[in-house]
């Protein structure tokens, strides 16, 4: 079950949110984009995700941006990503890299924890980190 089926998201054609879209319900473009850089604040200070942070390429500035365009796009906001980056194929593009399920639960630890620090709407940001992690689950490649 995706994002778009959890909170039965209609994309408009034109481009426009509708404000029951989870990208509306936290806040929009700000609000986003705050979670997707605290995200990588918490990735790149906090020593349980060191071995998350050694896989990224450095400095963060551009994988900040393509994953708030990226987190934009999932919650049902504005689809910047699909038209710079075509389709997610998120399994597809982690492919080439090691991900087993201790890189998982960093992942998920970093984006729990920027979660709640950004996301008012506490049962919103559960529902939130319960699709994340089934979709987290599915780019483990290796045991």
């Amino acid at each position: 079950m995706g994002i778009r089926d959890l909170f039965n998201i209609k994309k408009k054609s034109d481009n426009r949110v509708t404000q029951s879209t989870p990208y509306a319900r936290i806040g929009g473009e700000k609000k986003v984009r705050e979670l997707a850089n605290t995200f990588y604040d918490i990735m790149e200070t906090d020593p349980l995700a060191s071995e998350l942070l050694a896989l990224h390429p450095q400095p963060l500035d551009r994988i900040r941006h393509v994953f708030f365009l990226y987190l934009s796009l999932w919650l049902g906001g504005p689809d910047d990503y699909q038209q710079q980056f075509g389709h997610p194929r998120l399994r597809a593009r982690h492919l080439p890299y090691t991900v087993t399920p201790e890189l998982k639960a960093q992942w998920m630890y970093c984006m729990r924890k920027a979660m709640f620090k950004t996301v008012d709407d506490i049962t919103l940001a559960q529902q939130l980190l319960e699709a994340l992690d089934q979709l987290a689950s599915h780019m483990v490649n290796t045991k």
